[in-house]
């Protein structure tokens, strides 16, 4: 069983940033893929980003450059560093682990 919790979300103008963190409840070293989901009143989740054990990254093709998502095996943590966050970045973002571990999601509200 894998616990997720994330932190970081909140109210930002646009043009803003935040940093997302995931805390596992587990060591991460031997968990492949770490991703950052969110969804949107009314839509579906959609995959933000994605990390895998190497490092290797993708990203969502709304993301075009302005999000970062890294890992620190040493702390269990995954983040997502958003920059220049627009208005239809408002969304509740969750954290998924390889298995199908969910954390409980962060609201991020990004104003105009």
């Amino acid at each position: 069983q894998v616990q997720l919790v994330e932190s970081g979300g909140g109210l930002v103008q646009a043009g803003g940033s935040l940093r997302l963190s995931c805390a596992a409840s587990v060591s991460i070293f031997g968990i492949n893929l770490m991703e950052w989901h969110r969804q949107a009143p009314g839509k579906q989740r959609e995959l933000v980003a994605r990390i895998n054990n190497a490092g290797a990254t993708f990203y969502g093709g709304f993301v075009k450059g302005r999000f970062t998502i890294s890992r620190d095996n040493a702390k269990n943590t995954v983040y997502l560093q958003m920059n220049s966050l627009k208005p239809e970045d408002t969304a509740v973002y969750y954290c998924r682990s390889s298995g199908g571990y969910w954390g409980q999601g962060t609201q991020v509200t990004v104003s105009s």
